[in-house]
């Protein structure tokens, strides 16, 4: 009877200590999320900070929300200016694939994103608190996301004494930006750029309030690039 209950506490410490070991080599995890739209502004409209401040902010909402180990990268491109070359937005986010804050995988390359298959839509394209950014017909609209950049991901050359970057995101009076429609809704008579996630129409300056005007809250996309 004796060496029975011996042997039952011993198996009764092992089995702990086989699961206490286990938990001790259990990974700590993280979120799986590689994508989601900025919750907020930072604060300035489209003086983001330029590229550098843009992805800082990236990095500092993903890291809130368990998802600070990775490297953030925001969807902005720049224009050729003070012999700076230009830099495209599609070039700086890393090759996929990208999963929202759900698991919901929105793109598998880069070449997917910027195809008719990609998954960015209003029910997908959550922030990095898994919520939707409201769109079109909501009562606050959104859904305008600065990107300064063409459909195929590449910066949208402004016409002469034009902006589509808010000055390279420096701005935030004046100027104007291109954006996206999150939703793909909108009331441009050119349905393609209702349609266009990434770019979709001019804002009507850089300003917090000028962003308001067209729809925009001055929210970003942003990438995980590993």
């Amino acid at each position: 009877m004796r060496n029975r209950l011996l042997l039952s506490i011993g198996a009764a410490v092992a089995t702990t200590a086989l699961i206490a070991g286990c938990g001790a080599m259990a990974p700590s995890g993280g979120s799986p999320m590689s994508f989601f739209i900025t919750s907020a502004n930072p604060g300035k409209g489209g003086d983001l900070g330029g590229l550098a401040g843009a992805d800082r902010f990236c990095q500092s909402l993903a890291a809130s929300a368990g998802a600070g180990s990775k490297t953030w990268r925001a969807y902005l491109s720049t224009a050729s200016m003070n012999g700076q070359p230009a830099v495209n937005a599609r070039d700086r986010i890393g090759a996929g694939p990208w999963t929202n804050a759900k698991g919901v995988v929105i793109a598998t390359s880069v070449a997917d994103l910027h195809g008719p298959n990609a998954k960015v839509g209003k029910d997908t394209s959550l922030t990095e608190k898994g919520e939707v950014v409201s769109g079109f017909g909501d009562p606050v609209n959104r859904h305008d996301i600065l990107t300064g950049s063409r459909p195929d991901g590449t910066v949208a050359v402004p016409d002469p004494g034009k902006d589509t970057t808010c000055g390279n995101w420096t701005r935030s009076e004046g100027g104007s930006a291109m954006v996206g429609h999150h939703d793909h809704k909108g009331t441009n008579p050119d349905p393609v750029a209702n349609a266009s996630w990434n770019s979709s129409h001019g804002t009507r300056g850089c300003s917090v309030d000028q962003l308001k005007m067209s729809g925009s809250a001055g929210l970003m996309y942003c990438f995980a690039t590993n």
